[in-house]
């Protein structure tokens, strides 16, 4: 088994004729988009003209995401790669063309009253249907004249670029661990060893390297969020979160429902860190290093290879087609594990629709977690092999649904793992690991949600220097954590290491919606047992087509309803009353 991904399958190199063709094809597509918008102004046969169109921007999707994947997977595996860098800043500024002729199209196909009744009837548009009926909806947004185009080049060189530059920075910054050098990525998996004094050493060693790059991070967080807060202005949307909300396809009465729950039972996870920080010998709740440290006895390493057969036999049980998913992702080099100089921190997946195929990048160091990191991964993956057979302008879904799969297979394996421990202290272990992932993606998220929200209420007036963006992150980390940490030891710098900030939307809550969205999936799984997989597949293949609330629908969940938030809340507390009462027996 390799330790790296094989791009081979997309492209040999950048020099690779199948990637110099798709580059010359891909030019030409363009032109031939930009001649065609221009047609629009003429009379023209609306249901001729309305094909043509989604026949040039298929074309044009599928050549741009195979050469910006590729461009984007060599550089995330090598932050110092010069050429790949290059190529993506060549990819960008043609995809960019491609805005102006597309806004025309949309504008265009907005106005003829009688687009829906054309799109539903022709067998060639109709699945298209919820794009065509979204197009009409935010026509309004769209910039006049040449403004769509302008927007995308100047991205390119504003918040794409500041975006990159954080990516930079936070892969190649050296990090002095008990006087060796190493990277940001290896610090940050010891807030997971157990041995509680490198876990503080190490989150003191993060914390100084951040020193080295806080200005020029704080320069990139001002201006994407400036950024964006002027093409909302320009757009007439009320807020970026009102755009987010949009372009992803939710309502607010959505996510109100589901923050209101979070908020009801943010006192359970303060029990639950403050049950942890006495078990670990703190009085005044956790100290931020000691968030991940592991309880109970489940300290054994997995190499790749045990990953491997672990996880295809807890899916083995769930289905057979996730499994041999999972298989051929190990088997047929999908995967880049190991962390390295110059390599993306975090994971991520990438689905490649050019082969079927997707790309997962971890920094794997064989704890459990990392395995369970590797199921949500795959998870993605396995979303995205689900939509292998729509149309090329159907293959992406909102944020809030990306989560669904990936954390969907986590409660897979915790829930496998719990249920096969062989003791009390290895449950412990696994309750402990799941309860880690919970606050995160309860309290860690409500407090991103709440620092962004601030960045943006202020950013308008002024700009925030290191310090004041530092004092904004405490601030939020108080409101959502509470006394479950220790407030004399915080993270004065999540704002720096998370690429999530670095980006023009509130990319952070739908990491709260699919954690919970799944545990209420996984919920009517228990239930149902076999009959409910073609469900579950057939709500993944429904994510791209339709509104969140109406993907829930497949599962008969009202997303509007605190209920529904709640109950997935509930088995989340059940669990903190199950540890709270291991923890209490071992004392």
């Amino acid at each position: 088994m390799n330790e790296r991904w094989n791009l081979d399958p997309i492209y040999k190199g950048f020099s690779d004729p199948a990637y110099v063709q798709d580059m010359k094809t891909l030019e030409e597509k363009l032109q031939e988009i930009a001649a065609y918008s221009e047609k629009l102004r003429d009379g023209c046969d609306p249901l001729v003209t309305l094909k043509e169109g989604i026949a040039l921007q298929e074309d044009i999707y599928q050549l741009i995401s195979s050469l910006l994947i590729y461009a984007n997977l060599r550089q995330s595996a090598n932050t110092r790669d010069p050429e790949a860098a290059s190529q993506m800043g060549r990819i960008m500024a043609l995809y960019s063309c491609v805005a102006a002729p597309k806004a025309a199209f949309e504008a265009w196909a907005s106005a003829l009253p009688e687009l829906m009744e054309l799109v539903e009837k022709d067998a060639f548009l109709q699945p298209y249907t919820f794009m065509f009926a979204n197009i009409k909806e935010n026509s309004r947004y769209l910039l006049p004249g040449m403004g769509e185009e302008i927007m995308a080049k100047m991205s390119i060189s504003g918040s794409s670029a500041w975006s990159d530059l954080q990516s930079y920075i936070t892969s190649t910054v050296p990090v002095m661990y008990r006087g060796e050098k190493t990277n940001l990525p290896t610090i940050r998996n010891l807030a997971y060893d157990p041995d509680p004094q490198v876990r503080k050493d190490a989150f003191e060693a993060e914390i100084a390297c951040y020193e080295r790059i806080e200005a020029p991070a704080a320069f990139a967080m001002n201006s994407i969020k400036l950024e964006t807060l002027t093409d909302c202005q320009l757009r007439g949307y009320a807020s970026p979160l009102e755009r987010t909300l949009k372009q992803w396809t939710m309502t607010k009465q959505t996510l109100d429902a589901m923050f209101g729950a979070m908020q009801e039972y943010m006192p359970k996870f303060r029990q639950y860190m403050k049950c942890k920080a006495k078990a670990l010998g703190h009085e005044n709740g956790l100290p931020w290093y000691d968030l991940f440290a592991p309880m109970g006895g489940m300290d054994t390493k997995m190499t790749a290879e045990d990953a491997r057969e672990y996880l295809v036999n807890i899916f083995s049980r769930f289905d057979k087609e996730l499994a041999d998913m999972v298989a051929d992702a190990f088997d047929n080099e999908w995967i880049d594990f190991y962390p390295r100089d110059g390599k993306t921190g975090g994971a991520f997946c990438v689905g490649v629709p050019a082969i079927r195929q997707s790309r997962v990048l971890t920094n794997f160091d064989g704890a459990f977690t990392d395995v369970v990191t590797l199921a949500h991964e795959l998870g993605h993956a396995f979303h995205n092999y689900c939509l292998q057979d729509q149309r090329p302008l159907n293959q992406d879904y909102s944020m809030p649904l990306a989560e669904t799969a990936s954390t969907f297979n986590e409660c897979v394996v915790m829930a496998t793992a719990i249920q096969d421990a062989k003791n009390n202290n290895e449950k412990l272990a696994l309750i402990e690991s799941q309860l880690q992932d919970a606050t995160q993606i309860i309290c860690d998220i409500y407090s991103r949600y709440l620092f962004e929200e601030s960045v943006f209420n202020n950013r308008s007036d002024s700009f925030m220097d290191a310090p004041a963006l530092c004092n904004l992150m405490t601030d939020a980390q108080k409101r959502s954590y509470g006394d479950g940490l220790d407030e004399n030891c915080l993270h004065p710098y999540m704002w720096v290491c998370k690429s999530h900030y670095y980006g023009p939307t509130f990319y952070n809550f739908p990491y709260a919606f699919g954690g919970l969205f799944a545990r209420g999936l996984y919920a009517q799984y228990e239930k149902e047992g076999e009959s409910f997989v073609p469900k579950y597949k057939q709500l993944l293949r429904t994510t791209p087509v339709a509104y969140a609330e109406d993907v829930a629908k497949v599962a008969d969940i009202d997303l509007t309803s605190k209920e529904f938030w709640r109950a997935g809340l509930q088995t989340i507390a059940d669990q903190i009353d199950l540890f709270c009462s291991l923890v209490a027996a071992g004392e």
